[in-house]
């Protein structure tokens, strides 16, 4: 719509903010009320798509009654009959975006960085704590005041937690690769804890000025997040402290259990992390009896902050190998192959087998000979008659029967 045109007989539209792939978003003052407003617009194209209306509408019944310093305030939504238009009337923010300070800037000093993060915590942690998951957390969502108020922008594609029916479709996925959770990347349903990832990955930014995974499509990214683990933020630069490093690196953990419970303690996890207390330490602070002239009755006593946490071990994220033959196990001989004799055991010799049992049953035969031989008749004679064997002989005989099988079975 046209800078000047009235919306809803009411909303004076003036410059454009914004252009996204659903809305358009425009400055406007409302008349009624006197006051300077965000108006998003749903793109022309999709008016008639009732999957898509339904999602702008359900972005307004869900951000409105979100009421939080650091959530952006919607006001009103609505149909405009005399132009057909979707539109929603939100708080407008002077200020910056978290994706122009980084355009401007490259990256922030730790302090600035998580001034913004912390904001967003808190704000993430309210709609959570509502039922409302943002499921877009990306820089361009964060947005920074004049005054330094950071609010969380564009619940636009934000699924109540405890609504049963889901818009998604199968296969389809909502919001910005780069910022996706690996189960947003697989498509599966985005919880709160998907919002957490996310926003591990726009402090990593904020920090580094770089990407923990730069991939130019969803399946590059989702192939990314299996196989590697993001670069260690300490080393990228010394200045951030380990123990910050490992907060953020647990937010980035592939599985959504192992991320922080709640955004408000992601929260906690990174301002411990920024004065040098590890994750899993306890609090530098604590609560003790004060003077009882104290209005709060109550004062703050320090407490030595751990050694510093380093990086716990990450175990490679590569794919599974094929599973090989179990140990112990022999693997198949291939048909028409022999398999060879285990080292250190000489070969055995079939035609030596062979011969030492032949010897062995000559020397039987010649033993069972040594005490009776059988002497043929001649021709003239019509007996058979025996023949003693002297032991001499007999002797000798074996003797001979030894040397020969010694000789043909070493």
């Amino acid at each position: 719509m046209m800078a000047g045109q009235l919306l809803a007989s009411r909303y004076e539209l003036g410059d454009r903010l914004g252009v996204g792939g659903m809305s358009t978003v425009q400055l406007a003052f409302d008349r009624r009320l006197e006051r300077h407003v965000a108006v998003k617009l749903l793109a022309e194209h999709l008016a008639e798509d009732q999957l898509f209306v339904s999602r702008f509408r359900r972005e307004a019944l869900a951000a409105a009654r979100l009421v939080h310093p650091n959530i952006v305030q919607v006001f009103d939504f609505g149909l405009d009959e005399g132009t057909g238009r979707h539109y929603i009337v939100m708080e407008y923010i002077r200020g910056q975006s978290g994706a122009e300070i980084l355009r401007e800037r490259g990256r922030l000093p730790v302090d600035e960085a998580l001034e913004i993060v912390t904001q967003s915590c808190r704000g993430l942690d309210y709609a959570h704590r509502n039922g409302v998951v943002h499921r877009d957390v990306k820089p361009g969502n964060l947005l920074r005041s004049d005054d330094d108020v950071v609010k969380l922008a564009d619940f636009g594609i934000a699924k109540a937690v405890s609504d049963e029916s889901s818009i998604t479709q199968i296969g389809s996925v909502l919001g910005t690769a780069s910022y996706l959770a690996p189960e947003q990347a697989r498509g599966e349903e985005a919880g709160p804890q998907a919002d957490l990832y996310a926003l591990g990955v726009v402090t990593y930014q904020l920090l580094s000025g770089r990407l923990p995974y730069e991939a130019a499509s969803l399946t590059e990214l989702a192939l990314k997040q299996q196989r590697e683990a993001p670069a260690w933020l300490h080393e990228l630069d010394p200045a951030i402290p380990e123990p910050l490093a490992v907060a953020i690196d647990r937010a980035l953990a592939l599985d959504p259990a192992e991320r922080p419970s709640t955004a408000e303690e992601f929260r906690i996890a990174l301002e411990e992390g920024a004065r040098g207390i590890g994750v899993d330490a306890t609090s530098a602070t604590r609560v003790v009896p004060g003077d009882p002239a104290d209005t709060a009755a109550t004062r703050v006593a320090a407490v030595p902050a751990p050694a510093p946490v380093t990086r716990p071990e990450v175990a490679p994220r590569v794919p599974r190998q094929p599973r090989g033959p179990r140990t112990g196990a022999q693997a198949p001989v291939p048909a028409g192959r022999r398999t060879p004799p285990p080292a250190g055991r000489p070969k055995r010799r079939k035609g030596g087998i062979r011969r030492f049992f032949t010897l062995l049953l000559v020397a039987l035969l010649l033993a069972a000979g040594a005490l009776i031989a059988v002497v043929a008749t001649s021709a003239n004679q019509k007996s058979v008659q025996l023949r003693k064997v002297t032991g001499d002989q007999v002797q000798t005989i074996v003797q001979q029967v030894k040397d020969l099988v010694d000789a043909n079975t070493q």
